[in-house]
């Protein structure tokens, strides 16, 4: 059994809201750039109250950000 992981839509978000950038979406959020690119490329899974944030800033539900599936 391989578990679960979390996954996340948040490049095809910032894509799909006029290609927002990584850094300004971190200035809105109170993190630094690399945090964000940390979260996108799954090497570090955001606190509960970040998820939160990342979700509220662009809008949508947190399950359209992130995803706890099956790891391949």
């Amino acid at each position: 059994m391989s578990g679960k992981i979390i996954t996340n839509n948040i490049k095809a978000l910032r894509f799909n809201n006029g290609e927002v950038t990584q850094a300004r979406l971190a200035e809105k959020i109170g993190v630094t750039r690399q945090t964000i690119l940390a979260i996108e490329s799954a090497k570090y899974s955001p606190s509960l109250e970040l998820a939160f944030k990342i979700a509220d800033f662009f809008s949508v539900p947190i399950e359209e950000v992130f995803q706890y599936v099956d790891a391949a």
